[in-house]
């Protein structure tokens, strides 16, 4: 049996979107379109013989909070009625990009787990079903809403249906050319308080259903970064210190807008290069998640 593995989730950021709330946590989800990222979360997952310890780090320091990882392994053990008594798991998730702050990580690490802890013990499993488990996840968390099924299929994705991965639609803008994706973060916010206030809901809900279907009547690059803006101004989450630096980068970009949802602005470019100090910069990545070799 293998006892570790690696996978890599790449990071999503989100457009723009519309909630489709729904009592069964697997129709639950948002539409709309958004980016994967060459940066995302590489997690490490090891499997022994023991008694029952389960140690969870980020960047190899101990988590004691991380919920959603726990949310993902207790998924996991009522999904296949597991007892994990005998073992000793290790999961390590390896990320540079902040948490909270509008890249998927959340999403990321459910899916780190649901690739990776399944398969050490024995378990077939599909893409699809593994989708499952961290859409149940971050839904249990309102961590996120259609983080999941975007990163599992990597590009500039389209969610024309909401759900997990086994009931949402998904369709993709091709990337003919390689684009940079040029992120600044100012700080932190927490999802669950826009996407559970009633005031926002609106907001997000009556701009994102008009944005996806002008995307639809125009699906490229351009026109997504276009969209994304008009959805931030919309929904009236951009503050000033945001607004300044979106100003600056919408002049050395194709466009920018803010990530949805994090205090994070991104711009798309065809070249790496930026005014702006203390920036992320990597690329829209096309191939979604990955396993990796030791």
């Amino acid at each position: 049996m293998i006892n570790e593995i690696k996978v890599f989730v790449p990071a999503h950021i989100t457009g723009f979107f519309e909630i489709i709330p729904n009592n069964n946590p697997y129709l639950k989800g948002s539409k709309g379109a958004g980016i994967t990222l060459d940066d995302g979360v590489i997690t490490h997952t090891k499997i022994s013989d023991g008694t029952g310890n389960i140690n969870i780090y980020t960047n190899n320091k101990k988590e004691v909070l991380n919920t959603i990882s726990l949310k993902t392994i207790e998924i996991i053990k009522k999904k296949y009625n597991l007892n994990l008594s005998s073992y000793d798991i290790t999961i390590n998730h390896e990320s540079k990009l902040p948490i909270s702050a509008g890249f998927g990580t959340s999403a990321g690490f459910a899916l780190g787990i649901s690739f990776t802890l399944p398969v050490l013990l024995g378990i077939n499993i599909t893409y699809k079903q593994a989708g499952e488990i961290a859409h149940l996840a971050e839904i249990s968390q309102s961590s996120g809403l259609g983080d999941v099924i975007s990163e599992i299929y990597g590009g500039c994705v389209i969610r024309l249906k909401e759900g997990a991965p086994s009931y949402g639609v998904i369709d993709k803008i091709p990337i003919t050319r390689p684009i940079y994706v040029i992120t600044k973060t100012i700080g932190l916010l927490e999802t669950s308080e826009i996407i559970e206030n009633p005031l926002h809901q609106k907001r997000i809900n009556k701009s994102g259903s008009i944005l996806l279907k002008r995307i639809l009547t125009n699906p490229h690059i351009t026109n997504f970064i276009k969209l994304s803006r008009i959805f931030a101004n919309d929904t009236q989450l951009i503050n000033s210190e945001l607004q300044e630096i979106l100003e600056i980068l919408d002049e050395e970009s194709i466009g920018s807008s803010m990530a949805m949802l994090g205090n994070t602005a991104f711009a798309l470019s065809y070249t790496p290069d930026t005014s702006i100090e203390k920036t992320n910069i990597t690329k829209i990545n096309t191939t979604g998640i990955k396993y990796l070799q030791k």
